[in-house]
């Protein structure tokens, strides 16, 4: 239904490690979050992130998760749907769903150089920096695009019902 370069780039979490092992020479960026409604600041978000490394890796919340984050409304797409989305983006080179609230199992198996987060997190705050370093890599925050996040967009859509 898709093609084949979009089916390709999301990576069942069985498969993580034999990837990992193909981009040795590789600087992997790695991010995770629900993507539940992309929006420019995801656009702006993702394609910044890929400019720091080589291969960017992007841990998508299963459905599970993001209602465990995010309330029983959410999410608006299914994970499927939000995986062939955010695999469909040329500066998206990997996307695996994973069912943990946070990404740490799947960080300790991708082993990024670096990852980067969106918004006004302190690096050293996230439940996943320990296993970043312990893996010789780096955390990096990047700031949002003002005005720009799923929730604004679900508020003003509420506001024109």
């Amino acid at each position: 239904m898709f093609p084949e370069r979009i089916q390709e780039k999301i990576v069942p979490f069985p498969e993580v490690v034999s990837l990992r092992q193909k981009l040795q020479s590789e600087k992997i960026v790695f991010t995770n979050g629900c993507f539940d409604l992309v929006h420019v600041g995801h656009i702006q978000y993702l394609a910044r992130a890929r400019q720091l490394g080589d291969f960017l890796w992007l841990g998508l919340n299963s459905d599970i998760s993001v209602r465990q984050l995010k309330g029983e409304t959410r999410p608006i797409h299914t994970e499927e749907d939000r995986a062939i989305l955010l695999a469909a983006f040329y500066f998206v080179d990997a996307v695996t769903i994973f069912s943990q609230n946070t990404p740490i199992e799947l960080l300790s198996k991708v082993r990024p150089q670096l990852h980067v987060k969106g918004g006004d997190y302190i690096a050293e705050e996230l439940p996943e920096y320990d296993i970043v370093v312990k893996n010789g890599g780096t955390v990096e925050v990047l700031p949002f695009l003002p005005g720009k996040s799923s929730t604004s967009v679900i508020e003003r859509i509420q506001t024109l019902s």
